[in-house]
């Protein structure tokens, strides 16, 4: 099947900007220089070049041009005749043989091919031409197609809005529509293409202009069902009787085509409400269309199928007329494959023997019984096996139907499966007597248990003091009060105010727990409360460096007897000794924290980082850690004009 796509010719540049590609191609591929020392032979093949590529140039070019374009007599006769309408088949044919002209002429004088280049016009014509075919609608001129026609306003847009997904604009006035449009629907899980043609006036051929050309083109080369729409309401500023007049003007280009008279704007004028006159004229127009039906003998094969009746503002029988558009095209084009040679050539292939009664005897067909046995079989297996689902809808529905769970026991009896079983019968248990083995089992467990309270009695051994002698039963004594001792301390440890949580501020916002109250509080016990609250007062500044005396006054004047002299001195020995104790540790020793496993790991990161900044500390490039002092006032953009001279400065 041909596809015509417009869309993918070249763009056809003007006379001026053409000349300036060839020229700028020659200059980029050929030599430009020639020395006064070349020899004569030189400069000639020199210029010989130029003037050959130039005009190798120039003939691809314009045979892509003449190449891309669609030649009218070899195209489909609809876009033949579309061209001609739209661009005038004389002076399209005409631009080409220039352009074909130029091109041979070029071929044989290459060296005048500037003065033989003057076809400017014809390139910005075929240019024209050119972005508007890449415009037109893709229409396939061999596919379901249906056609919708009539005169200018009466529905049609509207009606291919309804039925397809295009978006064609919708006026109320005439000649909205003024180019081919094209949609596409489904039938029957089919494909049909629709297309919504300009509005037709009934005047001559000659007087008919480029928009109307376009509808006629369509409706004498497209094989589709034509749908001529009727406005019996006369809203669209024609009568029925001018309408008529335009049916019967080009019923000649209905001829062998599937036609449905489509009577529309059903919503303002209803059919039986139109006058006797104009309801004459509709009868002759469908006496017109029923004689283009084909089918056997020129006979219809629907009658009632060619006057049809809508509306497409309610939407009344739009669904109807495209049905019925689809079914007669697709009658048509499936009789016209029977009609054609591809159906005998398919026929030849097979025969179909159908048999002939000799007499009147009527002969049944004779079938073996075991056969008619084996089909019962079948039959009664494939039966369909009733579901729960069944049988809740044929006992009342969910909420009256309640499935039994007891239906599939086992059991030796059918008839136990839906009795009751106690849970308790004289005083005892029923499942305490359902398992056979279950005083064994009752025994076994005994034996168990009684083996474990055994190994438990075995491990809780207690030392008792009376198997003892003295001298261990006072160690004893010592052991148990050395314990509980331990126990106090932890015990005073953890009711301690260190180990309790301090509150945040932001959650005190009642300024509850504050140093007054808590003086207060300490007052009220007889206790002074200055030491807890300085150090309160110390834990919220954050703990500093202390180094003088009155920290040691302050911290162990009670448990310390140190004089004046002796505190210093040990204040000095802290001092000096203070940078020893914080030292660091080796480098190939690991800290905990670093995440490295061992020294040797450790090493190895040191020298990988190490060489990593060796080639930047190598260039005494600065890195992100070096202090930067920004040049505020660059020289060279802030200093004056140079004079003439060096420039090593730079």
């Amino acid at each position: 099947m041909v596809q015509y796509n417009f869309k993918k010719i070249t763009v056809v540049p003007n006379g001026k900007d053409f000349v300036d590609i060839i020229l700028s191609r020659t200059q980029r591929q050929t030599p430009t220089v020639v020395h006064k020392g070349y020899a004569i032979s030189r400069l000639r093949q020199f210029y010989m070049r130029k003037v050959k590529y130039t005009q190798q140039n120039f003939h691809e070019k314009l045979s892509t041009i003449i190449e891309e374009f669609p030649r009218l007599d070899d195209i489909h006769p609809f876009y033949g005749d579309l061209l001609h309408v739209l661009y005038n088949k004389d002076h399209y044919k005409l631009a080409l043989g220039q352009i074909n002209t130029a091109r041979n002429l070029i071929s044989k004088i290459a060296k005048d091919y500037v003065k033989l280049l003057k076809i400017g016009p014809s390139l910005a014509y075929l240019e024209q031409i050119r972005q508007h075919m890449a415009r037109l609608p893709s229409i396939d001129p061999n596919t379901r197609t249906i056609l919708i026609c009539g005169y200018p306003n009466v529905g049609k847009s509207s009606f291919m809005n309804k039925i397809t997904r295009a978006d064609v604009d919708v006026q109320p006035y005439a000649f909205t529509t003024k180019s081919l449009f094209v949609g596409h629907t489904d039938y029957k899980y089919l494909r049909y293409q629709v297309i919504d043609t300009p509005g037709i006036l009934d005047r001559p051929f000659e007087d008919r202009n480029i928009i109307e050309m376009c509808s006629i083109t369509a409706l004498a080369h497209l094989r589709a069902a034509v749908l001529f729409f009727l406005d019996i309401s006369g809203s669209c500023g024609y009568s029925i009787a001018q309408q008529a007049a335009l049916f019967h003007s080009i019923k000649s280009l209905f001829m062998n085509k599937p036609l449905i008279i489509v009577c529309n704007k059903t919503d303002l004028q209803s059919f039986d409400g139109i006058s006797e006159e104009d309801r004459n004229l509709v009868t002759e127009m469908k006496a017109e269309a029923l004689k283009t039906v084909i089918g056997q003998g020129g006979e219809p094969e629907n009658v009632e199928g060619v006057l049809l009746t809508m509306s497409t503002l309610t939407e009344d029988g739009v669904i109807t007329v495209k049905n019925a558009a689809c079914e007669r095209l697709l009658n048509q084009r499936v009789e016209l494959k029977m009609k054609s040679k591809k159906i005998n050539e398919c026929l030849n292939r097979f025969h179909v023997a159908l048999p002939k009664p000799r007499d009147q005897k009527e002969r049944p067909p004779c079938i073996p019984q075991a056969v008619l046995e084996a089909k019962a079989k079948q039959a009664a297996a494939e039966k369909k096996r009733k579901t729960e689902k069944d049988l809740e809808e044929e006992n009342g529905g969910a909420g009256v139907y309640s499935a039994s769970l007891k239906k599939n026991y086992l059991l030796a009896n059918d008839e136990w499966k839906e009795d009751v079983l106690p849970e308790i019968l004289d005083g005892h248990n029923v499942y305490d007597f359902i398992d056979p083995d279950i005083l064994l089992r009752l025994e076994e467990l005994e034996r168990e248990e009684g083996l474990r309270q055994a190994e438990e009695e075995g491990d809780d051994f207690e030392i008792d003091g009376e198997e003892l002698s003295p001298e261990e039963q006072e160690a004893l004594a010592e052991i148990r009060k050395k314990k509980s001792l331990l126990i106090q301390q932890h015990r005073m440890k953890k009711s301690t105010a260190e180990s309790r949580p301090v509150v945040p501020r932001k959650f005190d916002t009642d300024r509850k727990f504050t140093t007054e109250r808590m003086g207060r509080q300490l007052s009220s016990l007889g206790l002074d409360p200055s030491l807890a609250i300085n150090r309160a007062h110390s834990k919220s500044r954050g703990r500093k460096r202390e180094r003088s005396i009155e920290r040691g006054e302050a911290d162990g004047g009670d448990a310390m007897d140190l004089d004046g002299n002796q505190a210093r001195k040990k204040l000095r020995l802290r001092s000096t000794s203070w940078s020893r104790s914080r030292s660091r540790p080796p480098i190939s020793e690991v800290v905990p924290g670093e995440g490295l496993k061992d020294s040797a790991q450790k090493v190895q990161a040191i020298k990988l980082a190490k060489k990593s900044v060796m080639k930047r500390n190598k260039n005494a490039r600065r890195g992100e850690a070096d202090r930067v002092i920004p040049t505020l006032k660059p020289k060279h953009l802030f200093s004056g004009k140079r004079s003439i001279g060096k420039t090593q400065r730079r």
